[in-house]
């Protein structure tokens, strides 16, 4: 994993829908798995969605939350 795109996907903010604004870490899980149920979109922000989906399931967001830019 690139440390880059890692830092990238927690701080980029939700560009639609009833979260619009919130960077991806902030996402509730509960809407990721939504998504991961019905699909995460194409190109780069599917790939962002599935990896906050993937931090949120294995519990890593803690370790993480240092990272974002508030």
């Amino acid at each position: 994993m690139d440390p880059a795109f890692l830092k990238l996907a927690i701080n980029q903010k939700m560009p639609f829908g009833k979260y619009a604004g919130r960077p991806l870490l902030n996402l509730p899980e509960p809407y990721l798995v939504w998504f991961h149920g019905q699909g995460f979109p194409p190109g780069l922000l599917g790939q962002q969605l599935a990896l906050m989906y993937e931090v949120k399931l294995n519990g890593l967001e803690p370790m993480l939350r240092p990272l974002l830019d508030e």
